[in-house]
Parts: structure tokens; sequence; C-alpha cells
């Protein structure tokens, strides 16, 4: 089943190019699209679509976490924040291009 959230993260696109470069180009399996937007009032918001909540959580476990963690810990030393939350949304219809 389709699975799409939205998620408000506190950091900007500079921090995100050095996530993005850590990631490295393949895409994750499983992810239809990740859209990562600036908000006026500061931070970044990630509007993403997966074919599934599970490629989603394998994604973040296996890929994403080994790369960002590091990356706050340069920031926050041991004591990492807690994950932004993520806003789940209801899909009712994708198309792909």
């Amino acid at each position: 089943m389709t699975y799409a959230f939205t998620q408000d993260v506190p950091i900007d696109a500079t921090f995100y190019k050095r996530i993005t470069d850590g990631l490295g180009e393949e895409p994750p399996k499983g992810l239809i699209i990740h859209i990562a937007i600036e908000r006026p009032e500061g931070g970044l918001r990630y509007i993403d679509v997966w074919e599934s909540e599970e490629d989603s959580d394998r994604f973040a476990e296996e890929r994403l976490h080994p790369v960002v963690h590091p990356l706050l810990g340069e920031v926050f030393g041991d004591q990492l924040p807690p994950e932004p939350e993520r806003l789940s949304l209801r899909v009712i219809h994708t198309w792909r291009g």
C-alpha cells in the first residue's frame, strides 16, 4: 500500500546537501518521490511518497540514519535530538510520468 508523509526538519539547505552527498545517487528501493522544500519560517519540509511504509522504514534504518546520525553528532554530540514527527498522509492516487 502506498505510504506518504510530510516531515518538518530544523536544518538548512547546506546541511541537507551534506545528507544527500552521504546518501549517494542511487535512489532507495520503493521510493516514488522525495521533495525537500524550504519553509518560510525556517527549516525544511520533506514530502515523501513510497511504495510501502516498510520500504520507507528500511531506507531510514539502513541508509538514512547511518548518514544523518554522525552529522547530527557534530552539532549535538552524544545527545541526538528526537527524530522530527512524521505526519502520515492518506494517498488516494499517484500518477507517474
